[in-house]
């Protein structure tokens, strides 16, 4: 399993927001795909396309053409990100996506079952994990894909918590 992909994946996206940077790349990995799309779903991301070493055109990259996979370039693909940003006062926003904190490490791997989530949604604790905020997120992996947790709860499964996204 990608969890060590999924970690380094937090910490560059908290660092590239931090950096007010409006595009940035990360391994492409089923497992940073999923959770890139999951973002991208919940509104923390403004797109998310597969290229090479050289970045897309963020202007044109509604229609961006990546070109295809083949076994001599996958070693060089990489997940181009669109960060988001609030409209600010004085030139520069405020982040979206404020912080990114991993829940699930590579050493301590973090389950739920629907009861837990159903807690953590309401912002209750559940031994050892906090209640989700106001406008806190949290993906978790399921065997239905990679889902924000409400969606975990509608679709009535539960899964390994991935991450903690805070606007």
């Amino acid at each position: 399993m990608g969890v060590t992909n999924v970690v380094n994946m937090c910490s560059h996206l908290q660092n590239a927001a931090r950096a007010r940077l409006g595009l940035t790349s990360v391994r492409h990995t089923k497992f940073n795909l999923a959770l890139a799309l999951a973002l991208h779903r919940a509104g923390f991301l403004s797109f998310v396309t597969r290229g090479g070493p050289n970045p897309p055109d963020p202007a044109a990259v509604a229609t961006f053409e990546p070109e295809p996979l083949t076994t001599a370039n996958v070693a060089d693909q990489r997940l181009w990100l669109g960060l988001k940003y609030n409209p600010g006062t004085g030139g520069g926003g405020e982040p979206v996506m404020r912080s990114l904190t991993p829940i699930t490490t590579p050493k301590r791997r973090a389950t739920a079952d629907l009861r837990s989530l159903e807690r953590l949604a309401r912002g209750l604790d559940a031994h050892p994990h906090r209640g989700l905020n106001l406008g806190e997120c949290m993906m978790v992996s399921t065997d239905r894909g990679t889902l924000e947790i409400r969606e975990a709860i509608e679709r009535k499964v539960g899964g390994m918590l991935l991450c903690r996204v805070a606007p």
